[in-house]
């Protein structure tokens, strides 16, 4: 399967789009006009083995709702990636069982080298 999880207003995500080869292949999703479904969030999480990496610690929301003062567990970065867009680390690039979360350089390179 591929598929990428992204926010079709993010610059950053617009940028690492226009990086991948053989975009046509990737199946898109939008997650603020589609948002993740739980099913969808579980599959993900069995590739990447916990939901933390998921979770975006760089949100606005995150701060303004006191959650860095806290120690959040599993069950509750699942519940406020579901809950919120923003709280997804995007993108989320799926390509044939191997997931790359996230916009840092590492981690595209190594998206892109996988494409091979």
């Amino acid at each position: 399967m591929r598929k990428i999880y992204h926010l079709k207003t993010c610059d950053t995500c617009k940028r690492i789009l226009k990086s991948l080869p053989n975009l046509d292949t990737f199946e898109l999703q939008d997650i603020k006009e589609a948002p993740m479904t739980v099913k969808q969030l579980e599959e993900i999480h069995t590739i990447t083995g916990n939901y933390e990496v998921l979770f975006s610690k760089r949100a606005k929301l995150y701060k303004e709702m006191g959650l860095k003062d806290e120690v959040l567990t599993e069950a509750d970065y699942k519940r406020y990636i579901l809950e919120h867009y923003t709280f997804l680390s995007r993108p989320v690039i799926l390509i044939d069982g191997k997931a790359f979360v996230g916009n840092s350089p590492k981690v595209v390179a190594a998206a892109i080298a996988f494409l091979g």
